[in-house]
């Protein structure tokens, strides 16, 4: 059996209180992941930036339905944010993060005859510091960076690519250091970043990386509020009241683009049927709010490339990814529907 009493000295004074273990440093949690190891036990990882909500919870039960152990990290990446964008002001709820972490549980099936049950909950916790994480130093302006950084060329250019230059190198850069840290049976990302998730898959297969390996990186469907379909995201708090009642107009917009797509419509008009929710919306809309769409792409899951404008539902042999962003004065959101099985 895993004892953690021995790895509560890993916690900082200045951590809120938890009953799950916390580890500051890559040292001490490698301490704890060697003595699960000698005792012969799969770990789940969780990687996020906190502002824990339900959508990462889902990734959680996933785990712990899976696994022996869950691990969470909570760290937010510097190397991801461009200097213009909001590194400073992205939401960081530590106290909230753990409580609600604690009382996430699920209950699993015993192997045997008896039908017993066993509750699993969180394990651990890394919360690396930046000097943790980035030993020679990080700079938000990417040419003045230093030390070493993993580039997934050819998958990272596309789509929020486009948007974002340099978004996935600090994204692929600081998951491999948690893959190396953590060591993961498996893995756990939602589908809500899905260009995300395929180019850290990529990454794996690529660096030939055991823990996990490709097929232990799993994408978790996204989880949308009940009422209007929004895809949660811890950006979600920035929004105002009338942005938020505005925000359900990409995952509409996705929608229409995906029944056109589905009614054998080439892939322009699938695009412009999407524009067209958009458009309706911001002229009929009595907020101040300005309310623009940034891209609505169709793109090969494989290549990431994107479909030719005569593409359509019958040419495809592969999965498509349609995705979107849409700016709600200074928020941008970001959503996306897979047309095919992944």
């Amino acid at each position: 059996m895993l004892n953690l009493r021995p790895f509560v000295r890993s916690m900082s004074s200045t951590l809120p209180p938890s009953h799950i273990p916390l580890f500051t440093t890559v040292a001490a949690f490698r301490e704890w992941r060697q003595v699960s190891r000698r005792d012969g036990k799969s770990v789940g990882f969780v990687p996020t930036m906190g502002g824990l909500h339900d959508g990462h919870m889902s990734l959680v039960r996933r785990s712990l339905a899976e696994n022996d152990l869950t691990v969470l990290s909570i760290f937010v990446n510097p190397a991801q944010f461009a200097p213009h964008e909001d590194l400073e002001k992205y939401p960081r709820t530590l106290p909230h993060d753990l409580e609600i972490l604690e009382a996430q549980s699920v209950a699993v099936q015993l192997q045997g005859a008896s039908g017993d049950s066993k509750v699993r909950k969180t394990s651990a916790v890394f919360l690396p510091s930046v000097q943790e994480m980035y030993p020679s130093g990080i700079d938000q302006d990417r040419a003045a960076q230093r030390g070493t950084f993993v580039d997934v060329k050819g998958y990272s250019d596309q789509m929020e690519g486009m948007s974002r230059p340099g978004f996935f190198r600090g994204v692929a850069t600081v998951v491999t250091k948690l893959f190396n840290a953590i060591e993961p049976t498996n893995a756990y990302l939602g589908q809500k970043d899905i260009q995300q998730c395929l180019i850290l898959r990529h990454m794996c297969r690529d660096l030939l990386l055991s823990h996990p390996d490709p097929a232990h990186l799993h994408i978790v469907p996204t989880v949308r509020d009940p009422v209007d379909n929004l895809a949660l995201s811890s950006r979600n708090v920035y929004l105002s009241v009338a942005e938020r009642k505005l925000a359900p107009t990409l995952f509409r917009a996705l929608k229409a683009a995906e029944q056109a797509w589905n009614d054998r419509h080439p892939k322009v008009v699938c695009v412009q049927h999407a524009k067209n929710v958009v458009d309706e919306v911001a002229s009929i809309s009595d907020s101040d709010t300005e309310i623009r769409l940034d891209y609505i792409e169709f793109n090969d899951s494989e290549s990431m490339e994107p479909l030719d404008d005569t593409r359509s539902i019958t040419t495809e042999t592969s999965p498509v990814i349609l995705s979107g962003a849409l700016w709600l004065g200074t928020t941008r959101l970001i959503d996306n529907i897979v047309l095919g099985d992944m």
